[in-house]
Order: structure tokens, then sequence, then C-alpha cells
């Protein structure tokens, strides 16, 4: 069950670049030690989240699992529907969906028009297929014809909803229908604070109680016995994401010129370089 915002709960979260096989193993002993959720990433150019998230399902008994997340831009409400109805069959209604507008969507040369409308009519397409509704959807941007829907027995039509949002415009366009909302790559207080008041207030105008919405904060983690390599591999792992969080996070104090020296970085792939460039 997704927490409200007065509970407290520890998740852990793996990014999608890892053998196959390891996925069961790493979801076993996070569930051993008490992780609450199992999260994988979905980040464009890594394995997308869905079978390795299987393996995830078949090695655990307990913990909650999803993607965090997937986008509608790269993969249709529909396609999303059926996997995390798969996902939560194959994990016996353990499933969450992390769904977002998703991060360098450039690369395809993709760069939607509508990106809030897109994301709440996604979530609402979601639904009503997993609610095997036959009913037709006519949105702006997604479309279902009606007159059929999934066409085999789906577990559980009201999987939880984890948005990924930063902004009050999508957060109060998507709040009728989430049950978290995930700020990434990062556990700024201020920042999370924030968020609380925005989703408060998007609750409050939906006639929804706050409470009954988490806010999950994510920042990036690594893990070595040796303090200089735990701090170089952090300092490469958060490269990729800084650029994105930067224009995202208001309250970041970091001098403008090297954080240009660092996107510069990033954009020739170079995340090693961008790494050496960020400080303690």
């Amino acid at each position: 069950m997704p927490l409200s915002m007065n509970e407290q709960s520890v998740s852990i979260a793996f990014q999608t670049d890892k053998p196959l096989g390891a996925y069961g193993e790493l979801a076993a002993l996070a569930e051993g030690y008490g992780f609450d959720t199992v999260t994988l990433y979905n980040d464009l150019l890594f394995q997308p989240a869905w079978l390795p998230l299987l393996e995830v399902a078949r090695h655990t008994t307990r913990v909650r699992l999803g993607p965090a997340a997937v986008n509608p831009f790269t993969c249709h409400p529909l396609n999303i529907a059926g996997n995390i109805a798969l996902l939560d069959e194959a994990s016996q209604g353990r499933a969450y969906l992390g769904i977002a507008r998703g991060s360098w969507l450039d690369f395809l040369g993709i760069e939607p028009e509508r990106p809030v409308t897109a994301l709440r009519e996604a979530i609402e397409c979601v639904k009503n297929l997993l609610a095997q509704s036959r009913v037709p959807y006519a949105g702006k941007v997604f479309r279902l014809a009606g007159g059929d829907s999934l066409r085999w027995r789906i577990l559980r039509a009201d999987i939880p909803i984890l948005l990924g949002a930063w902004g009050a415009q999508t957060i109060q366009a998507c709040i009728q229908h989430i049950a978290e909302v995930k700020v990434g790559g990062t556990a700024n207080p201020a920042v999370i604070r924030q968020v609380r008041a925005v989703v408060a207030e998007a609750a409050r105008r939906a006639g929804r109680k706050a409470e009954s919405i988490g806010v999950v904060a994510g920042a990036v983690t690594v893990v070595d016995e040796d303090g200089a390599a735990a701090r170089a591999l952090a300092r490469r792992k958060a490269a990729l994401y800084l650029p994105v969080i930067a224009g995202l996070d208001r309250t970041l104090d970091m001098e403008p010129a090297l954080l240009e020296r660092i996107k510069a970085c990033t954009q020739a792939y170079d995340f090693d370089a961008a790494g050496r460039l960020i400080p303690d």
C-alpha cells in the first residue's frame, strides 16, 4: 500500500545497468535488510525496467516494487498499462507505477508540446485500461477508441500511481489520480517542504486529504568501502542528473560558470570529467 504524508518508509532504487540475473539477488537482499520498497530506474539509454522488475517480483515476497519512472512519450499508455498489470500479477499485488515526463528526450528529438496534459491523460488512459473500461477516451494527446480493452484478467484495477514531478502545475493536474509524488534526484529538505505544501494545496482544491498523498525523496546514493572511491563514484553518478536538477531546484547554490562547465561535459557524455568538477 502507498504511504500517506504522515507515515515514513525507506526504499532503495537500482540503476538498470546490471546483468539481468543480478536484480533478483539484490532485491532479496534489500528485502532481508528491511527495505519497504524496491524501485528500478527507467532512465533513457539504460535497460527498460520491466524485465528486471519481473526478476525482483520472483525473488521477493513483501516489498513494494515498481519503475521510477516510465514516460508516455517513449512508452505508450497502452504498453504501460499492460506491463504494470503483468508486474502486479507476478508480484501478487505489490506493484506501483511511477510515471513522469522523463528527461533527456532531446536525445530522441522529442520535445513534448503539452507535457502536463500528456501526463494527466496518460494516467487516465492507464487507469481506464486497468479497469478494462470500454468507454471511449478522447484526450488532446492520447485517445482510446473504446468498445474493447485489455483482453486478460487484471489482478488490480487500482494499482497505486507515483507521479514524478517538481512543478505545481503538473502536481495539480494529476493530483486526483495519484497516491504519491516523487521529487527525483534530491533529498534537499527545502525542496521537500515546498513540494509538501504544493501537494497539500492541490489536494485541497481536488477535495482530497493532503495526508492521503505521500511525498517521496529520491537522492543519488552510492556505496564503497573506500571513502575516496565512494566520493568519486558519487560525483560521477550525480553528474548525470545535476544539469537537470539544477534547472528545477531554485535553492541549489552553485556558481553558474561551474554549472555550465559541468553541462558541457555531460553534453559530450564525459561523465568522468563532469564528476571531477563537482565539489563535496
